[in-house]
């Protein structure tokens, strides 16, 4: 019993290591979009936008209503309300 309770906290441990690791990995691309997306003119931006709606479009086709709604709020909070 304690073995197997060993196993399942060393699994649990390499589950939020790697938790932790695509959280920075998100961070990390948030912080290039942002900085990326600041060195646009108006115009640009106005144009990169109309692009990502209509890809937004295709990919939440087949896409669960939850999920389609999750991504469309990310890209906005990226795209409109960045953090850095």
């Amino acid at each position: 019993m304690k073995q197997l309770i060993a196993e399942l906290l060393v699994k649990l441990a390499e589950k939020e290591a790697e938790s932790k690791e695509l959280v920075a990995q998100v961070e990390a691309l948030e912080i290039v979009v942002t900085a990326l997306l600041r060195k646009l003119g108006d115009e640009q931006r106005q144009e990169l936008n109309r692009g990502i709606s209509e890809a937004l479009i295709t990919a939440s086709d087949g896409a669960s209503a939850e999920d389609a709604s999750l991504l469309h709020g990310y890209i906005d909070k990226l795209l409109n309300h960045p953090r850095y």
